[in-house]
């Protein structure tokens, strides 16, 4: 069966797309929610923690069902999303890019709350301590230290934003073109047989991960 590039691409252009927007919306959120959570003590946090890092234990099409049901047409929020930008947000890329950012964060979340847990604290209060405020401590003092962990949760988060598929294939559905990723590319190409396009996916994503975490063992 001949292969058609101008089809081959597409699911891979989306997937680089919605992985490289997810991956920048979720180490943003991660840094900020992994930096307050490695300085602050309260009750109850290992519950917080504990939901934080369910959407890497539950199954993806769980996810993606609850994600369906937030956000769907019928909830305060799915009708809230509809009437803001003129469009529901379910069955389209942009659902693709929050199944992403749901099922990232906990990665993200954990590699820099270990990237900031590991920080000598006296470097912090040297700098509080010459009149710095803490955003100046996090950028110039914080980040920096934590920078290798940064890299790190970056690139874990973008692989597996890359490779989601139960969540993505509830919420954002399979339209070739428009929300059909690499994994549900490769899913309705095996499903359907087509075996040479399948393998040709299959070896696109492998060498896109392999770079991926080759970079992040370097760093």
């Amino acid at each position: 069966m001949m292969v058609n590039w101008h089809d081959f691409w597409l699911p891979i252009k989306l997937s680089l797309q919605v992985s490289l927007l997810s991956s920048i919306i979720v180490i943003v959120i991660g840094v900020a929610v992994a930096h307050w959570m490695s300085r602050r003590s309260f009750r109850g946090k290992i519950f917080v923690e504990t939901a934080f890092m369910l959407p890497l234990v539950l199954p993806p099409t769980v996810v993606g069902f609850l994600l369906l049901v937030m956000l769907g047409r019928r909830s305060w929020l799915g009708k809230w999303i509809e009437w803001l930008f003129d469009a529901p947000i379910v069955f389209s890329w942009w659902a693709a890019v929050v199944a992403a950012v749901v099922v990232a964060f906990p990665l993200v979340y954990q590699t820099m709350k270990t990237g900031f847990l590991s920080i000598d604290r006296d470097l912090e209060d040297a700098g509080r301590s010459i009149g710095a405020n803490e955003w100046q401590v996090l950028r110039y003092i914080t980040l920096p230290l934590a920078f290798r962990s940064l890299v790190t949760a970056y690139i874990l988060g973008f692989a597996r934003s890359l490779g989601e598929f139960g969540a993505t294939l509830m919420i954002a559905g399979n339209i070739p073109g428009k929300t059909q990723t690499l994994p549900t590319a490769i899913y309705v190409a095996v499903d359907s047989g087509n075996m040479e396009i399948a393998w040709l996916w299959t070896g696109a994503i492998i060498i896109i991960s392999f770079v991926l975490l080759l970079v992040s063992r370097r760093g």
